[in-house]
């Protein structure tokens, strides 16, 4: 099993047949026992396909909750930035002298 420094990315078709699995009756634990997943991957999974029809968690926010996120996304990529500025100023005025 993967751990917390090298997750595993799964492809939507597996996600989507893990999920035909669980809701056609197939105990969880014995999906995660035969793919070698973790505890709470196909409830996400499941999770996710029930309330906005996909296992991707960007594609199942509201549009209230994308206004709310988009801002803060932006605003970290300014922050990022003016500290890459910050950092090479210092650089470029040395190889100006």
């Amino acid at each position: 099993m993967a751990g917390p420094k090298r997750p595993r990315h799964y492809d939507e078709a597996f996600k989507r047949q893990i999920v035909q699995s669980y809701e056609s009756g197939k105990p969880s634990r014995e999906i995660r026992a035969e793919r070698d997943i973790a505890r709470s991957t196909p409830r996400r999974w499941v999770r996710g396909i029930r309330n906005g029809g996909s296992t991707r968690a960007s594609d199942n926010c509201t549009p209230e909750r994308n206004e709310l996120i988009e801002p803060r996304r932006r605003n970290r990529q300014l922050e990022m930035e003016v500290d890459v500025s910050e950092q090479a100023a210092p650089v470029f005025a040395r190889k100006r002298t």
